[in-house]
């Protein structure tokens, strides 16, 4: 006997008690950005290696050590997706949707990363991403930050921490990364190896290193606020401005920076304290310079993307019911109950398309069909008996409440279940 077949590592399935948490993320995140008026856009799974080395830069942890690339049968080279911004520029490039009025875009779908898996990370991820195409001005940064913000009031997510900080425009940021390096070099003999490899690559990730000895020699490095010309300093300030009157609370961190090459200006970090040191649960910011990279001609852009996982986490322990209850369970018992379950249940359905209801299957005694229509969790169990079908009536047992049985005509059925879950 061949032995089971198990699932990749660090590639989960996502089992049928966790799926309410998924569904109500995801229709908080839609209802979210249709208030917004961003568009969804679905993009494949795998893209041309190209797509990635070129905007996210071949120095990045992502491109040299973490994404999954092969070449296929003609020797071309590609990559499965690691995030979501990049095939969207390259999307919205090769159909045309840049270059005329401001674009509002969202996506969602699974990234992968060759990373060690570990607790609100895998290899196979999930996220939800908003990018808006067109706009320079603060004001699209503020109007991005106030989506995230809305969102999270809508799950009910409110110790959020948000994070912000500027990283300049293109020769502003590698002023500083030659400063910075410059620095980094000459405390070699105190740091360790990978954050040395790390600041030679690309040494602005040093400063978000989790090291508090690399932190602590930091205290002396140069600012990036030092290198910033008046116009990113203005709309920097401009973007604190806008959040302050909005009311949206947020903390500078000088520090913040993001592992992708193409980003400039504002960027920007939702942070949660109860997920441990996998506290990161939304980034992004301004990449103004992402679309020439692609093979455009110069088009701002800013965005965000969340990772499901790390959000459902979250709502896991808000303490709510993990599974929405069962409303009815069917049970049928005599000659003919079966064909006329059926027939019930499909009326009943197609009625009341909210109803959750649960057919018996594999026959059995009255006794045998009320044990499963407890384990089931349903509220109701609604029976079919001899008398029943005789009488063309229904009866209606509460396995929860304890209130006294009903019976109803057959025609009544339809409105009291209607009512019944209306009123709850």
């Amino acid at each position: 006997m061949n032995a089971p077949i198990r699932s990749i590592r660090g590639m989960n399935d996502i089992l049928p008690e966790e799926m309410h948490f998924w569904k109500r993320l995801e229709v908080a995140a839609e209802r979210t950005f249709a208030a917004f008026d961003y568009q969804q856009i679905r993009l494949p799974i795998l893209e041309k290696t190209d797509v990635f080395t070129r905007a996210i830069g071949s120095a990045t942890d992502v491109v040299s050590k973490e994404m999954y690339s092969f070449e296929d049968r003609k020797g071309e080279s590609l990559s499965l997706r690691p995030e979501g911004t990049a095939g969207l520029v390259r999307a919205a490039l090769q159909n045309g949707l840049l270059y005329g009025p401001v674009q509002r875009l969202w996506y969602e779908g699974p990234m992968f990363r060759y990373e060690r898996p570990q607790k609100g990370r895998s290899r196979q991820f999930h996220q939800i991403g908003a990018e808006l195409f067109g706009a320079a001005g603060a004001d699209a940064d503020v109007e991005i930050l106030s989506m995230g913000t809305q969102l999270w009031r809508t799950l009910g997510l409110n110790k959020l921490r948000l994070e912000i900080n500027t990283l300049g425009n293109a020769q502003e940021r590698h002023a500083y990364r030659d400063k910075l390096q410059v620095f980094l070099r000459q405390h070699q003999s105190e740091l360790d190896a990978e954050t040395n490899e790390r600041a030679e690559r690309n040494p602005l990730r040093v400063l978000d290193s989790k090291n508090p000895d690399v932190q602590a020699l930091l205290a002396d490095a140069p600012l990036l606020i030092d290198q910033l010309g008046d116009a990113s300093k203005q709309h920097y300030e401009e973007v604190k401005r806008c959040l302050q009157l909005l009311g949206i609370e947020f903390h500078e961190n000088p520090k913040l920076v993001r592992g992708l090459d193409y980003y400039s200006h504002t960027v920007f970090e939702w942070i949660s304290e109860d997920l441990g040191a996998q506290g990161t649960v939304c980034a992004g910011g301004r990449y103004d310079s992402l679309v020439e990279i692609q093979g455009g001609k110069p088009w701002p852009g800013i965005g965000f993307a969340m990772g499901k996982e790390r959000l459902i986490e979250l709502l896991k322990q808000q303490n709510e019911t993990a599974e929405p209850q069962v409303h009815a369970y069917l049970v049928a018992v005599g000659e003919h109950s079966a064909e006329s379950a059926a027939k019930l249940a499909y009326d009943l359905r197609a009625c009341i398309p909210e109803l959750r209801l649960v057919t018996n299957l594999n026959g059995g005694s009255f006794k045998a069909q009320f044990k499963r229509a407890d384990r089931s969790g349903a509220e109701l169990a609604l029976v079919l008996g001899e008398e029943e079908l005789q009488a063309d009536k229904l009866a209606i047992k509460f396995l929860r409440s304890g209130d006294e049985q009903l019976s109803l005509a057959r025609q009544d059925v339809t409105s009291w279940i209607r009512n019944h879950i209306e009123s709850r």
